[in-house]
């Protein structure tokens, strides 16, 4: 993107970026008009390389407020990837902390997603997954009881997914996801520690292992400040038609 910027506009960019690294995360930067006058550059010079930065989300613009750092978001991969494994590759730590565990017997809706009779018992678990010790995501988990006999919470401080392949043979094969913009409620504001008015990303979906089974359902909310999805996109080319005389 940046190389589009024009050369004084560019000298620009690389002054504001030195001066982010000098700033802690959340800091406003100085007004625009002083910024101008210390490097002796319009205002609308200025400007183009700060917006630049804004959709880089290095800098975020608040209205009415002004203009702050802020630390770039995980952007995570769609695909069946757990966070343990996503969170690792991007060069942070992962952690859990389990905040409810329960066994229960499936109500319908659950027993519909599940693909199990009604009543049957699941394992229901909600963990505060973090990277680096900081929370990211609120994820919700039913697994039929089955499929894991003897699964306890503490169990679960590392990878589901690799547990269920070492422990019950269980693997992960492919998943049906959906995603949407939500407001936390209150509880899980609290353990994401942000504002209810902050909004997140949900996705809920299901699990298939390799014998088409439905291991899990998941529901979980990402932080919208720390958290981008990226998917890859590809074209079909359409298959050419052969004419007749052409055969």
């Amino acid at each position: 993107m940046h190389g589009s910027l024009p050369g004084k506009a560019a000298e620009i960019r690389a002054l504001l970026l030195s001066l982010i690294d000098s700033l802690p995360e959340g800091a406003a930067l100085p007004p625009e008009r002083e910024l101008a006058a210390r490097w002796s550059v319009a205002r609308m010079t200025l400007r183009r390389a700060v917006d630049e930065l804004v959709i880089e989300e290095l800098l975020v613009r608040r209205h009415g407020s002004g203009t702050y750092t802020s630390r770039p978001k995980v952007a995570r991969w769609l695909g069946m990837i757990g966070f343990s494994e996503d969170i690792r590759r991007r060069g942070m730590r992962p952690g859990n902390t389990m905040l409810e565990f329960r066994h229960q017997k499936a109500e319908r809706p659950a027993a519909r997603r599940l693909r199990i009779p009604v009543g049957d018992p699941v394992i229901a678990f909600t963990r505060l997954r973090l990277a680096d010790d900081h929370p990211m995501v609120v994820e919700r988990t039913t697994l039929p009881a089955a499929y894991v006999p003897g699964l306890q919470a503490e169990d679960l401080d590392g990878s589901l997914y690799d547990l269920l392949t070492s422990r019950y043979g269980i693997d992960v094969a492919s998943g049906t996801y959906r995603m949407e913009p939500v407001m936390p409620d209150a509880k899980t504001a609290g353990w994401l520690d942000i504002p209810a008015t902050q909004p997140c990303l949900a996705q809920h979906g299901i699990s298939f292992d390799g014998r088409d089974r439905v291991f899990e359902y998941t529901s979980a909310v990402y932080r919208g400040d720390r958290y981008a999805f990226t998917t890859e996109l590809r074209s079909t080319a359409p298959t050419r038609r052969i004419s007749d005389a052409s055969r």
